[in-house]
């Protein structure tokens, strides 16, 4: 594998170091270095798909935007793709296949490399995640074929994706999530910040519950990390991870979180809500006077 990464071009050994690339300019290296008979026409109906592509849904009023500019201006860029035997396999460009198919071309410029199965995942990765976001769950689908498929560690996998070590565990954390919560994630309907918090608890008829809530109620991350929170507490003390009871009991009291989160923030201090109360600390005179005027509560005298 190494004599094979040494003769596929400076582009190439910067893709494949674990050093961080930039996509832009791995694309721009091959353009550069690609021999005369490497650049070619070929016939889209002659190209499949990458089979490691991460994305499964593409944006089609993104897609018909960049037909409408295809058609004007051309292809630009020309698309990756290696010789398969029947016809060519993508590796990086699906968008502007697509695209092209829609704006009416029956041919796209290719630059014609040999690639093997872990390149293809990565450079497939690579474009996505750089040029165009993938959801939260494909983007952890990815992270987590290329750690089964290759001897690369989650740190080295960080470093050259330009990420932390915690953003990439914590991506990972995603594909724990029920199913029915992974399809709020990837509708938009739940943000990752959400769905990292949810991917705490451990069972799974709570976090769908709580998913439903976020996004039937909108409820902010805040108060899904002290939810998340309370839960944990409550499981340590009575050991009530499945009792249904206790979370119809939690059901009522999770609307509380909302207004304390709210109140938190206006006033720069702790709140409690409890038994129709509100109740707010203070050290000193002075710190109840701030709060009194946050309030616009003044007193005369």
């Amino acid at each position: 594998m190494e004599t094979k990464r040494k003769a596929l071009g400076k582009g190439l050994e910067q893709l494949f170091t674990n050093e961080r690339i930039d996509f832009d300019n791995f694309e721009k290296g091959l353009v550069e270095e690609a021999k005369p008979n490497e650049i070619v026409q070929i016939k889209i109906t002659d190209i499949r798909s990458n089979p490691y592509q991460p994305r499964k849904i593409f944006d089609e009023e993104a897609l018909n935007e960049l037909a409408s500019s295809i058609k004007e201006h051309g292809i630009v860029q020309p698309i990756i793709v290696k010789k398969s035997i029947k016809g060519y396999e993508l590796v990086a460009g699906e968008r502007r296949t697509k695209a092209a198919k829609i704006a009416g071309l029956e041919t796209v410029p290719a630059i014609v490399k040999d690639f093997d199965d872990e390149e293809m995942m990565e450079i497939a990765l690579i474009e996505n995640i750089q040029r165009e976001n993938l959801n939260p769950i494909e983007e952890a689908m990815a992270y987590d074929s290329i750690l089964r498929s290759s001897n690369i560690t989650q740190e080295e996998l960080a470093k050259k994706f330009g990420k932390s070590r915690s953003y990439i565990t914590n991506s990972l954390g995603l594909l724990r999530l029920p199913d029915d919560t992974k399809k709020y994630v990837e509708d938009n309907k739940l943000s990752m910040s959400h769905a990292r918090a949810l991917s705490k608890l451990e069972d799974n008829n709570q976090i769908n519950r709580l998913a439903n809530k976020i996004v039937t109620e909108g409820l902010n991350v805040r108060a899904i990390e002290n939810i998340t929170r309370d839960i944990h507490e409550q499981e340590e003390k009575q050991n009530l991870q499945n009792d249904d009871n206790f979370f119809k009991q939690y059901d009522t009291i999770n609307p509380n979180h909302i207004y304390e989160d709210a109140m938190r923030e206006k006033l720069g201090t702790k709140v409690k809500i409890t038994n129709k109360k509100i109740e707010i600390p203070f050290s000193s005179q002075l710190e109840l006077q701030r709060i009194l005027e946050l309030l616009d509560i003044r007193i005369e005298g």
